[in-house]
This record gives structure tokens, C-alpha cells and sequence, in this order.
């Protein structure tokens, strides 16, 4: 795991956003690094499995809230706002992971090779859940990583290693839950055609019988089963996407908090501004200048050969 760590560490260091985010040209691949304990960090998870390289997080995903720390593997299995919150990371050992996105094309094609199981009952299906990780995850982990220093092999190399990588999770100890999670009669697959069009469509209004008969249930089985595997109803949901990618354009792209408010759908800069701060504890201007702060006050700490780097 050594040889993984100093490669996301490398990288991420160097690309991480505000939130201590790093995306990558491998497609699904991200890594985070934060030096330091942190307030709530707010975002809507695809289904993914993060490999916990060094320190700590607690992560809140519907009703279910868990510590994660080094040497563990982090499974969110469905589409799912979660609240993270570091607990663990200093300067000289800054809280470090990878991230790999799941593809259900894979998981499903895995899934039907590998045979069927007993089906998990609805009061039976997690969302969030953690593994010791495997030498075998570590090493697809490393094999991803090491396409970002060659991306002419990225189309022809990374289909392979992510199929190998889902086999092994399939494989482990949580595969009943990832093979519901492939079955498309589960309920957990049937509200993910619902969860898909609230996620192409959250700036506009999306009505309730729409998403009912995309996961094929009535309107009050709609209702019960996604706000028990979400902990929300599909409008506050869809309300969690808007403030989440506001959030990201006021502090990826620059963008006014009334302008990211009308970007997002709201059509009332009152009405986003009660929205944002109710759920970041901040309206969006102050919030905006205290996270850019921080940022800033991480860079001036820097050594000038780092300080450069990360520009």
C-alpha cells in the first residue's frame, strides 16, 4: 500500500480542489487529500468503492453514519448525498484516498457469470459499508494509478483493470449486497432509473408520478422505498443535487451566489440563499470567502517548491 499511497499523494497534493477533491483523466478515478480536520463536506456520491490510504472520515449516508480509517475500503452502493467530516489528518499525514466509481454495465455482466444469491429483503439492503481491503482491490487500485503517467494506455488498459476490480469486490465479503444492487428487479436498481432522471433533470421540476413509473412501483411504494434507502424525499433530494453543484460553480468556476442560484433552478435568490444556508450553515457568500480563505491560508503554509506545484 506504500507504493499506492505515495502515488496518490503525489498527485493529489498537486490537483486537489477546495474541498480536497482530485479528479483524473481516468475515467471514475478520483482521490481526496485534506491536511487538516474539516467541517462537513457536502456531496452526492455515485455508487463507488474509496480506498482509505491514510487517516480518517466519518461519512453519513442516509440513516447510517460510520467511521472509516487507513486499510479500509469504503462501498457506497447506490446514488446518495453524503456528509462527510474528517477526523483524522495533519499536515505531515494528511488524510489521503482513492476513489473508484462503479459501472452497474460491469457489475451486472459479472453478476449473471457469477450466478445468483438470495435476494436481500428491502429492510436488508445498506447503502454504506466497509471492508478490510484486499491485496487484490490495492493492486487494481495501483494498476489505475499508474495509467495517469501513460494516457495513451488509458482506452486500452483501464476496461480490463475495472473489470477485474469489480470481480474481486463481487468476490468479498459485501458481494450480496453489490449483486442486489445489479439485479434489476431489487429495489435499490428499480429507484436508480428514478435517482438517474433527477440527476440529469434536478434544475427543472420533475413530477413524482414520472419518477414512480421509472422504477416501475405506484406512487406510495415510490415514496416509501426512496426515502428508505435515501433518508429524503425525491424533492428534498433533488434540492441536495442544486445546492451541491452551486456550491461547486461559486467555487470551481467563480460564479456569483445569485448566479449559481439561477444556474442550479432556483428562481428566487431569497429562496436559495435560506436553502444553501440551512444546509451549509453559512449563506453563500460568507461561505464562499471562508472556504477560499482556508485555501489560501494552506497555500501560504506551503514550502515555495510545493506552493508552485499545486498552482
Amino acid at each position: 500500500m506504500d507504493s499506492l499511497k505515495q502515488a496518490a499523494q503525489a498527485y493529489a497534493s498537486r490537483h486537489a480542489n477546495s474541498d480536497g477533491l482530485a479528479v483524473t483523466p481516468v475515467p471514475g478515478l478520483k482521490m481526496m487529500y485534506i491536511e487538516s480536520p474539516s467541517g462537513d463536506l457536502h456531496s452526492v456520491y455515485r455508487p463507488l468503492v474509496c480506498l482509505v490510504l491514510q487517516g480518517a472520515k466519518r461519512m453519513t449516508v442516509g440513516r447510517e453514519q460510520q467511521v472509516f480509517s487507513a486499510g479500509q475500503s469504503v462501498i457506497v452502493s447506490a446514488d446518495m448525498p453524503v456528509v462527510g467530516r474528517i477526523v483524522q489528518a495533519s499536515r505531515s499525514e494528511p488524510y489521503l484516498a482513492v476513489a473508484v466509481e462503479l459501472e452497474m454495465t460491469i457489475l451486472r455482466e459479472l453478476t449473471a457469470q457469477l450466478g445468483s444469491v438470495r435476494p436481500l429483503r428491502p429492510s436488508e439492503t445498506r447503502t454504506l459499508f466497509a471492508e478490510d481491503t484486499e491485496a487484490a482491490a490495492l493492486d487494481c487500485a495501483s494498476r489505475l494509478m499508474r495509467l495517469l503517467d501513460r494516457p495513451d494506455a488509458i482506452p486500452l488498459l483501464r476496461d480490463g483493470i475495472m473489470h477485474e476490480l469489480h470481480y474481486w469486490l463481487l468476490s468479498g465479503p459485501h458481494g450480496v449486497a453489490l449483486r442486489a444492487l445489479a439485479d434489476p428487479e431489487s429495489h435499490a436498481s428499480r429507484l436508480a432509473a428514478a435517482i438517474a432522471i433527477l440527476r440529469a433533470e434536478y434544475r427543472s421540476r420533475v413530477s413524482a408520478e414520472r419518477l414512480a413509473a421509472a422504477a416501475a412501483m405506484s406512487l406510495t411504494a415510490f415514496h416509501k422505498h426512496f426515502k428508505q434507502m435515501t433518508s429524503l424525499t425525491p424533492g428534498q433530494y433533488q434540492k441536495r443535487l442544486r445546492l451541491v453543484e452551486a456550491r461547486r460553480l461559486m467555487l470551481d468556476e467563480g460564479l456569483s451566489a445569485s448566479s449559481s442560484g439561477f444556474e442550479v433552478g432556483y428562481e428566487s435568490v431569497s429562496q436559495f440563499t435560506r436553502d444553501y444556508a440551512r444546509l451549509f450553515k453559512a449563506p453563500p457568500k460568507r461561505d464562499a470567502l471562508r472556504v477560499r480563505s482556508a485555501a489560501r491560508g494552506i497555500r501560504e503554509e506551503m514550502p515555495d517548491g510545493e506552493r508552485a506545484r499545486a498552482a
